[in-house]
């Protein structure tokens, strides 16, 4: 079963300075694993960890998290 959350965590890294998965890991208190299988849609985060992705890159959770309801 996919998850029906989608992110932008990777072009958000390669805009503040080609970031990596480890320095982002590292701010949000995470491994740099949980950020590779965030990125990828393997897992979807908590509530309190999307939000401290969003709060490194200044931005309202969903302009880093969308969530695609399965109406169809």
């Amino acid at each position: 079963m996919s998850s029906n959350i989608s992110n932008s965590i990777r072009t958000l890294r390669f805009l503040h300075n080609e970031m990596t998965q480890k320095q982002l890991a590292e701010l949000v208190g995470v491994t740099r694993q949980t950020i590779m299988a965030i990125e990828a849609n393997k897992y979807s985060p908590t509530l309190e960890v999307a939000f401290k992705i969003a709060l490194v890159f200044k931005l309202p959770l969903e302009e880093v998290f969308q969530y695609q309801s399965q109406s169809d």
